[in-house]
């Protein structure tokens, strides 16, 4: 009862002197201001960043295998010449791969160009088209919010069907519906049967927005499928419990014998896997994590001299009236802790101003960019945290040599 009558009292005190200066405690609580604004601005990109990425990423799977040509990662002595020589994957290799394979749960081949798309008098240019097989619903994460995905039926007869993104069916179609609608793509017209769910921007390009999807048996006959401008992956999702490095030993002892390595022979082919992505991406986050901490911890740092500066010189001010309070049977705890809340209270109200210019430029950003970044709880905590602590640290000292004030000399400052 008695902490919490002296936390009310104090804040008043504090409020009523906020009020008798406010140019003051504006300038004062500029730097908090700042500083909360650097650091939290900063992680909520990073973290709305990597949020992005890892959905992105794990829109691919997680307990995904894809055979390339090429490797993801490189180290400094690459024989890349070994590199260009080798084969890329090719859709005969699929149902090798399939039929052979005991830990894999579903295999897809996927061939990618870029096409114009044509709808009567609306187009679309470098739209993504993706030449898949049958199973590639079930290697690759996505959501159909209108129509369905092929039958097998389709996708093994490679019919004139297709499903397109939802930035191409809103910018061909408007708000007309799409579905059973005619587009033009490869010189040939499809019949569209499903619309992909909006997916917004993904930072690994990995966005279904802008694709259209055709049976890989459709394509055979239109595009050259073993050109490796086209990227051909074979994709390969572990079953659930088995692990990517199991899976990767199976692949590999199935690749080599489909493509008859003898033993002693080098791979012609690459395994790659998502971790190999985040294990770039989390040093990059740590690195400009560091950054936002460097560039408003300045602001912070300079920020809490300037509140101790100012508590000084408002304890100096209210030298007399500190001297009046303990001569009345004031505690030294009740003076500390008027001006430590008074301190607290004036970083506090820094750091919410930080957070409110924070959320008016997120605002701004997502307005006017296709890409989410949003505030989070966790980084809203750690804004007042920081407050909290710096107004704790800055107004110690000069609330302790206050609460330390002799009652009598005090009131001879008057």
């Amino acid at each position: 009862m008695l902490v919490t009558e002296i936390v009310v009292e104090s804040v008043k005190f504090a409020w009523h002197s906020f009020s008798a200066n406010k140019l003051r405690t504006f300038l004062s609580m500029l730097g908090i201001t700042i500083g909360i604004f650097s650091i939290i601005i900063v992680f909520t990109v990073v973290d709305s960043l990597e949020a992005n990425i890892r959905k992105s990423v794990a829109s691919l799977g997680e307990n995904v295998i894809f055979i390339q040509k090429w490797p993801w990662e490189f180290t400094n002595d690459f024989p890349w010449w070994k590199y260009m020589n080798r084969p890329v994957p090719i859709v005969e290799e699929l149902p090798v791969i399939t039929q052979k394979s005991t830990l894999a749960a579903s295999t897809a081949f996927v061939a990618s160009t870029s096409k114009t798309v044509k709808y009567r008098n609306n187009s679309m240019e470098q739209v993504e088209v993706k030449c898949v097989s049958f199973h590639f619903d079930e290697v690759k994460s996505f959501e159909i919010t209108d129509g369905r995905y092929f039958t097998e039926q389709e996708s093994q007869s490679g019919k004139n069907k297709t499903l397109i993104g939802f930035a191409i069916a809103h910018n061909l179609f408007g708000s007309i519906s799409p579905i059973g609608k005619q587009i033009q793509v490869l010189g040939r017209k499809y019949e569209v049967i499903g619309v992909f769910a909006k997916e917004g921007n993904s930072v690994t390009g990995n966005s279904m927005d802008n694709v259209v999807l055709i049976p890989i048996n459709n394509a055979r006959n239109l595009l050259d499928l073993r050109s490796e401008r086209l990227d051909p992956t074979i994709y390969v999702k572990a079953k659930n419990g088995v692990s990517i490095e199991a899976l990767k030993d199976e692949i590999t002892g199935i690749m080599r014998n489909v493509r008859k390595l003898k033993p002693s022979a080098e791979v012609d082919f690459s395994l790659n896997e998502i971790s190999m992505l985040t294990k770039g991406f989390d040093g990059i986050f740590l690195v400009i994590g560091i950054a936002g901490w460097i560039i408003g911890g300045f602001s912070i740092i300079v920020g809490g001299f300037g509140i101790a500066n100012i508590m000084f010189v408002s304890v100096k001010e209210r030298t007399s009236q500190i001297g009046i309070q303990k001569a009345l049977g004031a505690r030294n705890i009740f003076v500390l802790s008027q001006f430590l809340v008074e301190s607290v209270f004036l970083c506090l109200l820094g750091g919410i101003i930080g957070l409110l210019l924070v959320l008016a430029v997120l605002y701004g950003v997502n307005t006017w960019l296709d890409f989410s970044i949003t505030l989070t709880y966790s980084n809203i905590i750690l804004a007042l945290t920081i407050s909290v602590l710096i107004g704790i640290i800055s107004g110690f000292v000069p609330s302790y040599t206050a609460s330390q004030l002799d009652p009598v000399e005090a009131m001879r400052s008057v």
